[in-house]
């Protein structure tokens, strides 16, 4: 029987190795963590019987992914929950910004440039469906969807403070480049507008749903479908070389799948590699980081606007004009005095996440690549954005627990200096990520190849990079 070994149990490893067990391949999957899932994993945090995301929370890539649709995960107990409004962007006067699926009440808080919000996401949110499975391919192929795509990306290519222009208040401005933001990068840049104009369209398409019990429920979905097909998992064990996978399997694999950072796939592959793909590999660059702050707090966030606590999500940065000045800072290393967080409210909606009436909060800080800053600026300036928006937040909290950018490399491995995306999203590594090549997911030795979210269609619980790389695999098979 062919034999193939997932190398990362992440959503992408996984995707990988369910594909290659659907093809008959014997598969086993090996994680260093002494838990499957990656970044897919829900942990008590702070107070037991809390509990928190670890790192990926909110999935519109995941409702949205067609190869999670075709594996009917529902069947193994995954269950999406919705929140009246997807995504909320507070400001200091009071006003917010909301992204829901309900059009009405994005129109609502939008005012004047409702009409213009609905001219620019028509067209990608009625078309959602071609788009997103264009998008979540390799960018080399030949698109079933070519004039969606065009459309499409006549607006995703310009920077995202050009796209705000068409807006004439502030909500509108802040919403997006809110959303534009989570690129991790510099949003007066050619295609910083891409990532807002795609999860702009999701929240309003599809939704940016969270999977009830945690992240982890995700994981636990893979991992029965992966064992249904005859796959198994390995954990608690580190990969240091192609060698170490023969000692593992008993012979060695005909197929490698590397769930890595391209830093990890130096490491394992070393001196195999050729020449051009080490070059390009050691060149990668990895973007700002994560500073993750979870917090067990007494009752509801007391939001200044209430709207916000109809919200699963939440934007804290300010103005458009100031969330621009907050990433262009953090790209180039410097720590800012009010940091962009994204804040999650998932038990609002999922109530099972909460216990003896403490409610878990998700929050993370942008911050510059290996910020090994004190970590109590870092933490204070979390809490400062949240009590900027919510006066009085402080007094309910009753836990906290921090992940700096060292931590989050330590709990996984691909998140170099604290990179949760795994690779800068600048304009040359979103369309040529891990680097430029026909077959981006191909290594240059023979059966061994990169599926994590360094390869198209980059971040995001979608596990479409590991899909199309197990695809690559079997088509040389």
């Amino acid at each position: 029987m062919t034999t193939a070994v997932v190398v990362g149990s992440g959503p992408n490893g996984l995707a990988a190795a369910i594909r290659l067990a659907h093809a008959g391949l014997d598969v086993t999957v090996v994680e260093a963590h002494d838990q499957p899932g990656g970044g897919a994993r829900t942990s008590e945090l702070t107070l037991p019987g809390v509990l928190h995301d670890d790192c990926a929370a909110f999935h519109p890539t995941g409702v949205a992914s067609p190869y999670f649709s075709s594996l009917d995960l529902g069947r193994h107990g995954l269950r999406w929950l919705w929140p009246d409004v997807d995504l909320a962007h507070p400001l200091d006067d009071g006003r917010v910004g909301l992204a829901a699926r309900d059009l009405s009440i994005t129109d609502a808080s939008l005012g004047t440039d409702a009409d213009r919000w609905r001219r620019l996401f028509a067209a990608p949110v009625r078309n959602f469906d071609a788009l997103i499975s264009e998008a979540l391919q390799p960018v080399a192929h030949l698109p079933r969807h070519p004039l969606t795509l065009a459309r499409f990306g006549l607006t995703a290519l310009q920077p995202a403070t050009w796209v705000v222009r068409r807006f004439q208040d502030e909500p509108a401005r802040a919403l997006f480049m809110g959303v534009a933001a989570h690129a991790f990068g510099r949003l007066d840049r050619p295609l910083s507008g891409s990532v807002g104009m795609m999860l702009t369209a999701a929240a309003h398409a599809v939704g940016w749903p969270v999977a009830e019990g945690g992240t982890e429920a995700i994981t636990r979905a893979l991992l029965a479908e992966l064992a249904q097909h005859g796959g198994k998992v390995v954990t608690g064990t580190r990969v240091t070389s192609l060698d170490a996978l023969s000692d593992l399997t008993g012979t060695a694999p005909d197929v490698v799948m590397l769930d890595t950072a391209p830093a990890g796939a130096l490491d394992i592959v070393g001196d195999r590699l050729p020449s051009r793909v080490r070059r390009a590999l050691t060149r990668y660059s990895y973007g700002p980081a994560a500073f993750k702050v979870d917090i067990a707090i007494e009752g509801d966030i007391p939001w200044t606007n209430p709207d916000c606590l109809r919200a699963g999500t939440l934007h804290l940065g300010g103005t458009a004009e100031q969330i621009v000045g907050i990433e262009a800072a953090t790209v180039r290393g410097r720590m800012p005095e009010r940091p962009f967080v994204l804040l999650g409210q998932q038990y609002l909606i999922d109530p099972s996440r909460s216990a003896g009436g403490a409610n878990p909060i998700y929050a993370y800080a942008h911050v510059p690549h290996g910020y090994d800053g004190p970590t109590e600026r870092a933490t204070d300036a979390v809490l400062d954005q949240i009590e900027r928006f919510a006066p009085g937040f402080r007094e309910q909290v009753l836990a906290v627990a921090v992940r700096g950018p060292a931590d989050l490399e330590r709990y996984n491995a691909n998140y170099v200096g604290g990179d949760i995306g795994a690779g800068a999203n600048n304009a040359r590594q979103i369309v040529f990520r891990p680097r430029p090549a026909l077959n981006p997911y191909s290594l240059g030795v023979d059966g061994v190849y990169l599926c994590s979210s360094a390869t198209p269609p980059s971040g995001g619980v979608h596990g479409m990079g590991g899909f199309n790389a197990a695809e690559t695999a079997l088509r040389r098979l």
